[in-house]
């Protein structure tokens, strides 16, 4: 795509190194900026460094947050022995939509993928590890997304905490197998969540 402007190409660029963005669509979205005021310029810029400068990860859980500990962990009120695994941030959106749980989080930060490069060593167990050893937790639940790469990573979890008497649970099957967690609808996670099983059932079923 030859463009008028070395400008032009270089925002097209950066637009399009985001998920999901091509070159056709990253250059809407510039022109579209072009036809901005300043101001709102501005607060758009603003508004990307504010991520960079101001955005920390919960100290507790890795959840994103204003402060050093997220609101959820910050919250007297949910029920801190019960934690609920997750890849990432959307997983935790799409949980509390739902409603129906009252527990806190940890995020792992990805999950095991051999094909992508990323093991054990590049997600954030240590940090749940030590919580289940310093009996911090009653009960562990299972919430990566229902693939290949997200039972893997349950799997691996499990022998590490096997040797401990924590109940360990994952979400029943309305999930659809191979789907994203965050993709599915509040009412199926919703009950999901509800009538979670215990999760050595789940793979000696198997």
């Amino acid at each position: 795509m030859d463009l008028p402007s070395k400008y032009l190409n270089e925002a097209v660029e950066q637009f399009a190194s985001l998920p999901s963005i091509g070159k056709r669509s990253a250059l809407r979205l510039v022109l579209d900026l072009l036809k901005r005021s300043p101001e709102q310029i501005d607060r758009f810029s603003n508004a990307v460094q504010n991520i960079k400068d101001n955005i920390n990860y919960c100290i507790n859980c890795g959840n994103i947050s204003d402060d050093k500990i997220c609101v959820i962990c910050a919250n007297p009120s949910r029920e801190h022995r019960t934690v609920c695994v997750v890849e990432d941030i959307r997983d935790i959106l799409a949980i509390e939509a739902t409603r129906s749980y009252q527990g806190i989080y940890h995020v792992l930060g990805g999950v095991i993928s051999p094909m992508d490069g990323q093991g054990p060593e590049d997600l954030n167990i240590p940090t749940l590890l030590d919580k289940v050893e310093n009996g911090k937790v009653d009960e562990i639940i299972f919430a990566l997304s229902s693939t290949m790469e997200g039972d893997t990573t349950n799997f691996y979890i499990y022998k590490k905490i096997s040797p401990t008497n924590i109940k360990v649970t994952t979400l029943s099957r309305g999930v659809s197998i191979g789907s994203e967690l965050h993709y599915a609808d509040e009412l199926t996670l919703g009950r999901s969540i509800l009538q979670r099983l215990p999760f050595e059932s789940t793979f000696k079923s198997k």
